[in-house]
Parts: structure tokens; sequence; C-alpha cells
């Protein structure tokens, strides 16, 4: 009987501790690596990682596999580069929540963002799901080589509760549209998501060239969603700002005080 499952000998390992990298072999039992150093036992497979790095899987902490992710099990080129965990629904783009009227409209979004051709997501994805726990549960359904972890995405969320209005950033929503949002957050919290993102800068705009809607988000929406995050005791906030290129001096004021009351709510 085998001592381990597996044992990666000879490798120049970095470990992420901070401790310099040294030659160690690394054995693995169920799955957990049992020992680092010199390991004499057996195992069921063996993998010589003379002159090659090993190292812990690494965590994306920001992607934009929204899409892939619904029909591609490997998630290339990042599981070719040591990415074991990736989170998306960053800078508050992507699909879900997903009204079937909106789907161009949200293609077109991530087109426009992050420069993903259209064409391919629109032949691409499956569009199983309406709700934001019904994209996790199409998420789950598909075999994978790594793990994929989603942020509620503020546009898409916006144009689900507001319609067309939510698309454009000069409109703000109701007393009734913002409850509504902050009850789907809950819910898509529950479900499993990994926190809220949103987009407050210029530069991200649809393919046509329209300011993302969440661009000027007003303090009663974003708060109410904030209130919901921390009433479920979990979540993260991810989001961009023009705060950091601004020279009006008067709109970074306002937005880092903005900024702060989000981070304090949630």
């Amino acid at each position: 009987m085998s001592d381990f499952d597996l044992v990666v000998r000879g490798g120049t390992v970095v470990d992420g501790s901070g401790a310099p990298p040294r030659t160690a072999d690394v054995a693995v039992r169920d799955g957990v690596v049992v020992e680092v150093g010199r390991v004499d036992g057996t195992a069921r497979r063996e993998l010589d990682a003379d002159g090659l790095l090993v190292t812990p899987g690494f965590v994306d902490i920001h992607t934009h596999f929204d899409g892939q992710a619904t029909w591609d099990p490997e998630l290339r080129p990042s599981s070719q580069h040591g990415v074991t965990t990736v989170a998306m629904g960053n800078c508050g783009v992507g699909f879900a929540p997903a009204r079937p009227d909106r789907h161009d409209w949200l293609i077109s979004l991530l087109e426009g963002v992050e420069d993903i051709p259209g064409t391919a997501l629109a032949e691409g994805l499956t569009w199983g799901w309406e709700s934001f726990p019904e994209y996790l549960d199409v998420l789950e359904r598909l075999p994978r080589t790594i793990d994929v972890g989603a942020h509620v995405p503020h546009a898409a969320l916006r144009t689900y509760v507001m319609g067309d209005r939510g698309a454009d950033h000069l409109e703000h929503p109701t007393e009734g549209e913002v409850a509504e949002m902050a009850r789907l957050v809950s819910e898509a919290l529950a479900a499993g998501a990994i926190g809220f993102a949103t987009s407050r800068t210029e530069v991200h705009r649809t393919s046509q060239g329209a300011n993302i809607g969440t661009l000027q988000a007003g303090e009663a929406e974003l708060l109410a969603i904030a209130d919901a995050m921390a009433k479920a005791g979990t979540g993260v906030v991810q989001l961009i700002s023009d705060a950091y290129q601004t020279t009006d001096d008067d709109f970074a004021r306002r937005e880092l005080a903005l900024l702060e009351a989000l981070a304090r709510t949630s």
C-alpha cells in the first residue's frame, strides 16, 4: 500500500509565505499536502519536478470569465498558468440576473468594457438562467478544472430591476427599486455569491460607447445594497472609481466620502 496519493519530487518550492525558494518534495494524501521536504515514502503517482517551480494554486481575484465559465470547463488560459480559483463579475459587469430581453445589451456591455468579442459571447452563452442563484446552478453543473466564484454585478442587477432606465447613468431608482436590488443581493449572497461589484468610471462603456449605468449610482442605492450585505454577514465589495485619476479635488472628496460610507455600512 502506498504512503501517499502523490509525491512531487525535486521541484523548487515557493510556498507563498515569504520564505526563500528551496528544493523539496511535496507529498499529498486525500487531497491535502501532508509533507514538504525530503519525502521517503511511496506514492501511487510521482512527478519529477526538477527544474520546475512548485507553488500553491494562484487565486485570480479579478477576471471576466462570466460568459466563458458557462461553456469552458478548463477556463484557459488561466488554468494553464497555475490559477486554481478565479473571481468574476468584477467591475459590475456580468450576465446575471438577466431578463431575456437584456441578453444583447449585457453582451455589448462586457464587449465594450473588456474587449471580449461579442460574437464569441453570443455563440457561447447558454442563457439557462434568469436569477443570480440560477446562474450559480448553471455554473455548478459544469465539471471544472479550477474553482470559480462570482460577484453580483451591479450593471446587470440595475437593468434587471429598472429595465432600460437602469442602463442610463443619469437615472436613479425609486425606493421600491432600491429595496428590490437590496433583496436580490441578499438572495444572491445566500445562494453563494462572493460579493457585490460595481463601476464608477467613465472608461467603462458599452460597445456602442454609452456610459455604464452604474457610473453615478447614488448614496441611497449603494448604501441599501451595503446594508443588505451587512445583514447577510458575508461578501466583499469590489469597485473601480474615477477618484483615483481625477484632477477635481471636490469630486474626489465627494467620491471618497461615498466609498467610505459604503465600506462602513457593509
